[in-house]
């Protein structure tokens, strides 16, 4: 790539270059001065355990300086910023938008062969890094994946909470229901509002009337009233992956950043969810 036939990119190179020599030259100057000016002048009357401050009016250098800065900024984004002309970041961009469209248009109803040999790509590359390639979370630095979905995954969340997802509503607290009542709200959940069914088929009605207590934030349908909450009728592991890659989350090893920005497609997020949802316990 020639830098010189980008118009923005000759515009920085100049900045950047004019910023270099003002700050050798305004350093070099005053380190000098450090070594053979003395200081003098009107003291301005206050003093701090003896050390006294002068009245030395502004470096002219410096403020020559900061104002040139403050000029060039001005007519680099309101004048000289070729926002009509050509751009290779421009084109850039341009170009990464039409081959998501592409991709998206090309995949838009892909199989589940398709989607697993999509996501587990996605998950090598993006989520192993921290998740493990087996997305055990490797020893509990991460998020366990192999658990995901599962009803043991919802009694973990409503016993010790969940944090980190930015939803309106706030983090849930932990220690909200103890664990038998906890096991019943997992089996309703799975059971009448996510659809994915329960192994505890007997305490489904008990949790129901347990329910209550979630139903604040979550809503009576469970559906997190309008992004209020997490949707916990799409809680099935393939819903919830792709919930918490929207949102983002905080670990304990760090933050997990929301895929929201562009670097995953829709169809990429769903591909993942689906990849996970094969990582059995």
């Amino acid at each position: 790539m020639n830098w010189l036939n980008d118009n923005v990119n000759v515009l920085t190179l100049i900045g950047a270059a004019a910023i270099l020599i003002l700050t050798i030259g305004v350093a070099g100057k005053y380190i000098k001065q450090m070594k053979t000016d003395k200081s003098g002048g009107e003291l301005t009357g206050d003093n701090w355990d003896g050390v006294g401050e002068y009245k030395n009016p502004l470096p002219i250098g410096w403020s020559l300086s900061f104002i040139g800065t403050m000029i060039w900024a001005l007519w680099y984004f309101f004048m000289g910023y070729p926002l009509g002309t050509f751009s290779q970041i421009g084109q850039y961009n341009e170009e990464v938008t039409q081959y998501n469209q592409k991709f998206e248009s090309k995949w838009a109803n892909p199989d589940h062969a398709t989607l697993m040999g999509m996501g587990e790509g996605v998950f090598l590359v993006q989520c192993a890094p921290c998740h493990g390639i087996t997305g055990d979370g490797m020893n509990g630095k991460a998020a366990d994946l192999t658990k995901f979905g599962t009803e043991q995954f919802i009694v973990n969340v409503v016993l010790h909470g969940s944090k980190g997802q930015g939803y309106p509503l706030g983090e849930m607290p932990a220690g909200m229901l103890d664990e038998s009542s906890a096991k019943a709200v997992a089996a309703y959940i799975t059971q009448d509002i996510s659809k994915t069914g329960t192994k505890h088929p007997e305490l489904v009605e008990t949790g129901k009337a347990l329910f209550a207590t979630c139903a604040a934030c979550h809503g009576a349908d469970g559906k997190g009233m309008g992004g209020s909450a997490p949707d916990l009728a799409n809680f099935n592991k393939a819903g919830f992956v792709v919930s918490i890659l929207n949102h983002g989350k905080k670990g304990v090893i760090g933050e997990m950043p929301a895929f929201n920005d562009g670097r995953l497609t829709k169809v990429q997020k769903i591909a993942v969810g689906t990849y996970v949802d094969s990582l059995h316990e």
